[in-house]
């Protein structure tokens, strides 16, 4: 079912082009140096049929809510999401979003200095300037007042978000949002799901940082639930008002 994502309204490039990819189920936000809408939809179709393949062969890949083991002949993207499921240790269809927003921005990348890609709250930044990207927490009082500054030597980065009341992933925690930084972008997309996954009221936001923060390859976590956040690792949070752009 299509959810409307109206977040991306306020979404504002500096200096770069904006245009949307839509493949199937895939809906992609990007933003570059120029238009390159024929060659995102190319990568994205490219990584689709290598994973819906895969998916056809092996129907666990897509139901499975543990990591699983992959033979070593699986396609690069079906490896990727289970190594970060792996470290998760989640399913390995919760790290599909972020793996798909770097790939197809890799793809991209020698062909514009920098590169945005969003998909479904999953971000791939590749920057060349400071850039704030503005996190969306609900209902949260905290909804769009705070965000994460991203600098040029942090990137190329993954940027991730799971919340356990809004969105189409599946969560069985209650946090209003959970955002993770990584150089891996399936793994900050999987281990978000993973930390939203511990948070069920606020007193567990401590909990849920101890466990991410353990993960190999985790830069950065951020937990909102109500009126209270918890962050931690190389990141910069800075207050917004409601007519600031994100990114």
């Amino acid at each position: 079912m299509y959810e409307p994502r109206s977040y991306r309204d306020k979404m504002i490039a500096e200096g770069l082009v904006s245009f949307r990819v839509v493949v199937k189920e895939t809906d992609l936000h990007i933003s570059a140096c120029k238009e390159l809408k024929k060659e995102a939809e190319d990568a994205v179709r490219k990584y689709r049929q290598e994973l819906e393949g895969f998916i056809i062969k092996q129907p666990v890949f897509l139901s499975s809510l543990k990591p699983l083991d992959v033979p070593p002949t699986a396609p690069h993207i079906v490896k990727r999401m289970s190594e970060a499921a792996r470290k998760a240790d989640v399913g390995p269809m919760a790290a599909v979003a972020g793996a798909i927003a770097e790939l197809v921005g890799k793809e991209l990348e020698p062909l514009s200095s920098e590169i945005i890609v969003e998909n479904g709250g999953d971000i791939f930044i590749h920057t060349l300037k400071s850039r704030t990207i503005a996190i969306f927490a609900g209902d949260s009082p905290l909804s769009n007042r705070v965000g994460i500054e991203i600098l040029p030597e942090q990137s190329p980065l993954g940027v991730c978000a799971s919340a356990g009341k809004v969105g189409h992933s599946l969560s069985f925690g209650s946090a209003d949002v959970v955002v993770v930084l990584s150089k891996d972008t399936a793994l900050a997309d999987a281990a978000a799901t993973s930390i939203g996954n511990k948070v069920r009221k606020v007193a567990d936001i401590e909990k849920a940082l101890n466990w991410g923060k353990a993960v190999d390859g985790i830069l950065g976590i951020i937990v909102i639930k109500e009126d209270q956040v918890g962050a931690w690792g190389d990141l910069k949070l800075i207050p917004l008002s409601e007519q600031d752009p994100s990114a």
